[in-house]
């Protein structure tokens, strides 16, 4: 395996691709490139792909250190990650490794020659094999487990099998039909669950209602799940469609990873139509054109990417950008906050994307799929 100082190497090396590591790179004046075409400008490349693989593929196997979310209803529950996950046990913690093995299914179907592409297609097969995944839907089904990954972990499985499901390829087809049984349970936890959740859980971390709804309606739209479609769209209308005013300047808390702010304009974005978003927008952040909330607008400052909390703001600073992409994307042409969140997405990303690699494992097991999951947001 590649170490992780030429890991590093690799990821600088081709940044000036999307990263911008010399200064005056970033030194663009506006009359000589938009920042809409600044965005355009971050690509992943093999090599740059080949880095960012590299880090998943190192932890999706790696069983300590480990942080379990794990009731133990008995002595004889006192068991091992792999014992308890044998098809995601690494990466720190369960959710972190779903979204690492999307990453690396996203990587392989954008650049099916990458160096790593037989090693990583064989560390996933004896991920995800049928038994596996059923131990893991056990699992779920055993007592005291109703709200284990509620609802990040939950979100981020149904988008591993979204990536697969249309996937043409021997290896994406059966880890698709493997992972089924696994992805049914969790549409049927959103169907029991969300319907008794009467308020949202508005935080910036894990519970965050609003991105445990976005992976899961694009997963219930490709799957044709009406029923989980329909309920995930009044519960977004029923949280969210009458905020207003929202309080910019609480953001962002000390250990963010999501902007509890943009995360809900991101959802109401998908279940609104263009006309009804951009009034909602208009009301519920009505100083962002004003030079105002700057705070929401420049990258978030992290003290020490050692800590495996502070440095879920580099997590932030790329969720916010793909946030601000995507809200960007609906916004009518002739409104200024357009320009003005596109600008932030760019310096976020830029800030961001250079840190995705730091040398501690509390970053690296998972920041590469929020780059990513952020370089997959920019469209041509």
């Amino acid at each position: 395996c590649m170490k992780r100082d030429s890991i590093i190497i690799i990821l600088c090396a081709t940044s000036f691709l999307f990263i911008s590591c010399n200064k005056n790179s970033t030194e663009m004046k506006s009359s000589q490139i938009s920042y809409a075409d600044s965005l355009k400008a971050l690509k992943l490349n093999e090599e740059t792909a080949s880095g960012f693989a590299r880090l998943a593929f190192k932890c999706i196997q790696k069983e300590f250190p480990n942080k379990l979310d794990h009731v133990m209803n008995n002595a004889g529950e006192v068991k091992s990650p792999k014992a308890l996950h044998p098809a995601f046990y690494g990466c720190f913690d369960w959710h972190s490794c779903v979204h690492g093995h999307w990453m690396l299914v996203r990587l392989l179907k954008l650049f099916p020659d990458l160096p790593e592409a037989k090693e990583i297609r064989a560390a996933i097969n004896k991920n995800l094999t049928a038994e596996n995944i059923m131990a893991e839907v056990k699992y779920l089904h055993q007592p005291n487990r109703k709200s284990f990954e509620r609802t990040y972990g939950w979100t981020w499985l149904l988008k591993l099998a979204d990536e697969l499901r249309d996937w043409n390829d021997p290896d994406g087809k059966k880890w698709s039909k493997n992972l089924e049984p696994l992805a049914n349970a969790i549409v049927n936890n959103y169907l029991n669950f969300l319907p008794k959740q009467t308020y949202p859980i508005r935080t910036g971390v894990h519970p965050n209602t609003a991105f445990g709804i976005i992976f899961a309606l694009d997963y219930a739209r490709n799957t044709g799940n009406k029923k989980l479609e329909n309920l995930l769209i009044e519960r977004s209308k029923t949280y969210y469609e009458k905020d207003k005013n929202y309080p910019v300047s609480w953001e962002p808390g000390g250990e963010d990873f999501l902007s509890p702010a943009l995360e809900e304009a991101d959802l109401m974005r998908r279940v609104l139509s263009k006309e009804e978003f951009n009034k909602w927008f208009d009301n519920f952040l009505p100083d962002l054109g004003k030079g105002k909330d700057k705070n929401i607008l420049e990258p978030a400052v992290v003290g020490d990417r050692t800590d495996p909390k502070l440095v879920h703001l580099d997590g932030l600073n790329l969720s916010r950008a793909w946030c601000m992409i995507g809200i960007a994307s609906e916004l009518n042409s002739d409104n200024p906050v357009k320009k003005i969140l596109l600008e932030a997405a760019y310096k976020h990303a830029q800030d961001a994307l250079g840190h995705v690699a730091s040398g501690n494992y509390g970053g690296e097991h998972w920041l590469a799929s929020f780059a990513v999951n952020m370089l997959s947001t920019i469209r041509d």
